[in-house]
């Protein structure tokens, strides 16, 4: 059972972002601030859920939610900054974003930046124990997927639709075979070495 909150204060947002393993596409990052009596029993952590179960729950969250927002950062940050900062700055945009701004943050992983001076928490497998992380981590993979299946379009032949700019063998047969798009990410090893 997820828990509502990690400390005292009302206004306590979860984020989480979704793609970080990925070859292509942006890096999407999610911060929800839920309300008191928010209760689903559905939710936990997005890749605990099938695809039709996010997507059930999106429009849910987005319903019941005090305020969230996302963050897509573009390849050409990743490869600047690197895929951790660029995960923490995703994270950190959504939060800005926040509308009441949140008291205190809670982070899945173990890694963020301080922010304002709001007090923050890093929760390993956060998004398995509190539901403000786990609606995040619910609204950052929807909304990635859905962009992966918009540049899907612009180039099918990578098949973005079904693996999302991950790693599989497919991805990488393509990248051999075509070469790399504007939405890949050059500093990422893109080929398995031979």
């Amino acid at each position: 059972m997820l828990k509502l909150r990690f400390t005292n204060y009302k206004l306590e947002c979860g984020t989480d972002e979704a793609g970080r393993g990925c070859l292509a596409g942006p890096v999407t990052a999610a911060a929800v601030l839920l309300p008191d009596n928010f209760n689903l029993d559905l939710l936990n952590d997005s890749k605990q859920l099938s695809e039709k179960t996010r997507d059930k729950l999106k429009p849910i969250i987005e319903d019941l939610a005090i305020s969230f927002s996302i963050t897509h950062l573009d390849p050409i940050i990743i490869d600047e900054i690197n895929i951790l900062n660029a995960s923490i700055q995703a994270m950190q945009e959504s939060i800005m974003k926040l509308n009441p701004t949140p008291l205190y943050i809670i982070v899945d992983g173990n890694r963020f930046k301080p922010l304002n001076d709001i007090p923050y928490s890093t929760i390993i497998k956060g998004d398995s124990k509190y539901m403000s992380i786990a609606a995040a981590s619910v609204l950052a993979k929807t909304y990635r997927d859905a962009y992966m299946d918009k540049i899907h379009e612009e180039f099918p032949m990578y098949n973005w639709k079904q693996n999302k700019g991950y790693p599989t063998k497919e991805h990488r047969e393509a990248i051999k075979k075509y070469g790399t798009t504007k939405y890949h990410r050059m500093t990422f090893r893109l080929l398995k070495e031979e």
